[in-house]
């Protein structure tokens, strides 16, 4: 099976599985969102879930923590792995967007990445989830998976989203991205399917019998 034939048997399969597929983390707008995205570094969505329910409803905006501050921030997020580096970020971007931004999240990769703490996966999900620009975030769990399926041989991530872009059309990117994020969850978990088991493995690679070591982003 082909690269080609392999995309629309994995669009099926998760268009199957998947219809009505949600953002797994919350959040109230765009700039929860960034932040949101930011804190889940290193850390589950639920726990960003749990922490952001008990935030949000009071600091949903840059000027708001603006004044809270670095200490306070930290007090906010304890909860979260590294969170005194992600307060630091959160702060410093806030400020920026409160001075050169009037407030509002830029709407483009190259701003979005001069943020403190913003990288190119995190400037994708805003894009993507926040705009509904087509983007193919790419994380350590989506790199996983392109690998075992066999739509990339990338030794990092920035390569296997140039891969998946061109296998996938455009118009799937947005959805396709949380669709396999939720799949690799359920499905072709890191320490169960190991590349042989579930149904997209098995059909991706029906030759493949013992488990596949992925290389780390």
């Amino acid at each position: 099976m082909n690269s080609k034939k392999k995309a629309k048997f994995i669009i099926k399969i998760l268009n199957n599985t998947y219809p009505n597929i949600k953002v797994p983390l919350n959040y109230k707008n765009t700039f929860t969102l960034l932040i949101s995205v930011l804190l889940s570094a290193q850390c589950t969505d639920v726990n960003v879930n749990n922490v952001t329910k008990k935030i949000y409803p009071k600091y949903n905006k840059p000027e708001h923590f603006v004044k809270l501050g670095r200490r306070r921030i930290e007090g906010l997020i304890k909860k979260i792995g590294i969170f005194r580096v992600k307060a630091k970020s959160i702060f410093y971007l806030s400020k920026t967007l409160v001075k050169k931004y009037k407030g509002k999240v830029p709407k483009t990769y190259e701003e979005l990445e001069q943020l403190p703490g913003v990288g190119h996966k995190t400037a994708s999900v805003v894009m993507s989830q926040g705009f509904g620009f087509p983007a193919f975030p790419i994380d350590t769990h989506i790199h996983r998976l392109a690998q075992r399926w066999g739509l990339t041989n990338g030794k990092n991530v920035l390569q296997t989203e140039k891969d998946l872009k061109n296998i996938f059309p455009k118009k799937y990117w947005n959805r396709l991205h949380l669709q396999i994020i939720w799949y690799g969850r359920e499905y072709c978990k890191a320490r169960d399917c190991y590349g042989i088991t579930c149904k997209i493995c098995k059909a991706c690679n029906p030759n493949r019998r013992k488990p596949i070591k992925t290389k780390k982003a």
